[in-house]
């Protein structure tokens, strides 16, 4: 079921094969708004299963992607996109019925919180920022992906979109807020130039360059 109210566009072609020696940009992309709501207070536990359903769910309905992100995939070369529901449903709303690749190579870096006392309770949102600290300073992982597998997923992902871009093609990646962030420090230690940052919001879109 498609969760947003926008009409798909007439497919676009695929731009033609670039400039021999051209090497493309990489924007990092995240996705539309999530459905599930964040009005609420939650234990730790209780976040714990909040996230669970966040990483299934989609995509608030009634939402239209920005301008500047459609002409961003009209533009590129390949679209990537994480498997999670809200960046399928992202990359439909705004590749215009191009192919997309899809890979779990994109998905978000786990946030399981920290085990607190049930009388302790927190929006989603500060809880997102208490797990993240937790996960990266600590290394808490409650037996999901630790912060060194995480990294070297980045590192992997980093490398995947060099290799396109240095094919000639612009990229595009649809994905999520911490992950984009964790793939952009590897492009930037590779030598790549943050040039247009819209920052980590919904819909928002990060490109580099080869420096």
């Amino acid at each position: 079921m498609n969760r947003i109210d926008l009409a798909v566009p007439e497919p676009v072609a695929p731009r033609a094969p670039e400039t021999p020696g051209r090497i493309g940009s990489i924007t990092l992309a995240r996705h539309g708004e999530p459905a599930l709501s964040r009005k609420c207070y939650l234990t730790s536990d209780q976040y714990r299963d909040w996230w669970a359903k966040y990483e299934q769910g989609g995509l608030l309905a009634g939402q239209t992607p920005p301008a500047e992100l459609l002409a961003t995939a009209q533009g590129a070369g390949v679209i990537f996109a994480s498997t999670r529901q809200r960046a399928q449903e992202t990359a439909v709303a705004v590749s215009a019925g191009r192919a997309v690749v899809s890979d779990v190579l994109f998905i978000e870096a786990p946030l399981p919180p920290p085990h607190f006392p049930s009388w302790f309770k927190l929006p989603p949102k500060y809880w997102g920022a208490v797990a993240r600290f937790w996960w990266h300073a600590f290394d808490h992982h409650d037996g999901q992906e630790t912060r060194r597998e995480a990294e070297a997923r980045a590192e992997r992902a980093a490398q995947l979109l060099i290799a396109r871009a240095e094919a000639g093609e612009d990229v595009l990646v649809l994905a999520h807020g911490y992950f984009n962030h964790m793939v952009g420090r590897r492009l930037k230690a590779d030598g790549w130039k943050l040039v247009h940052n819209q920052g980590f919001k919904y819909w928002s879109q990060r490109r580099y360059e080869r420096a």
